[in-house]
C-alpha cells in the first residue's frame, strides 16, 4: 500500500512521532507548513483560537500529491480539542483525494478524542487506525506507535 504521512508541528513534538512512524513505515512524508506564525504565547493562543473557530490558513504548496497515495495518515497536535489549523486546511483542500486515511495527534492532556473525529468528519472516511499520545505517552511511544503500524498493516 502506497503510504503518504502529512503532518504539521508547531513546536516539534508531533514531527519527532511523524518521522519515527515514517522510518518504521518506510512510506513518504510530507510537512505542512503556512505563513502564518504559530510560535511563542502568541502564537499558542493564536493558534488554539482559530482551530476553535474553525478557520483555515494559507499553507504553503505541497510537493505530493494525495490522490498518488492509497493511505494517507494524518499527523497533528491538538489545538483547542481540534486539529491544528493547517492539518484542517490540507483537509478542506485535498479531502476528496484521500482514499484511505489514518491518523495521530499529540496533546498535553485531553482532546485527543474530539480531533479524531474531527478529522473523519472532514475527511468524509472511517479511519484505519487512530492514536493519541499525550505528554507522558511521548516520554515512551514505541509501543502505541507500534499498534498503531500494526492496525495498518
Amino acid at each position: 500500500m502506497k503510504t503518504l504521512l502529512v503532518y504539521y508541528s508547531r513546536t516539534n513534538i508531533t514531527k519527532e512521532i511523524a518521522e519515527t512512524i515514517q522510518k518504521k513505515l518506510d512510506c513518504d512524508i510530507e510537512e505542512i507548513t503556512d505563513n502564518n506564525k504559530y510560535s511563542g504565547k502568541l502564537g499558542f493562543l493564536k493558534g488554539g483560537m482559530n482551530a476553535a473557530m474553525g478557520r483555515t490558513t494559507d499553507i504553503n504548496p505541497i510537493s505530493k500529491n494525495p490522490s498518488d497515495y492509497d493511505l494517507i495518515i494524518i499527523g497533528t497536535p491538538v489545538w483547542a480539542s481540534n486539529m491544528a489549523t493547517p492539518i484542517y486546511t490540507y483537509l478542506m483542500k485535498y479531502n476528496s483525494e484521500i482514499k484511505n486515511v489514518a491518523s495521530f495527534c499529540t496533546c498535553m492532556g485531553n482532546g485527543y478524542e474530539q480531533t479524531l473525529k474531527n478529522i473523519s468528519e472532514v475527511c468524509g472516511k472511517e479511519q484505519i487506525s487512530t492514536i493519541f499520545l499525550t505528554a507522558e505517552d511521548i516520554k515512551n511511544p514505541e509501543e502505541k506507535i507500534n499498534i498503531f503500524i500494526n492496525e495498518i498493516r
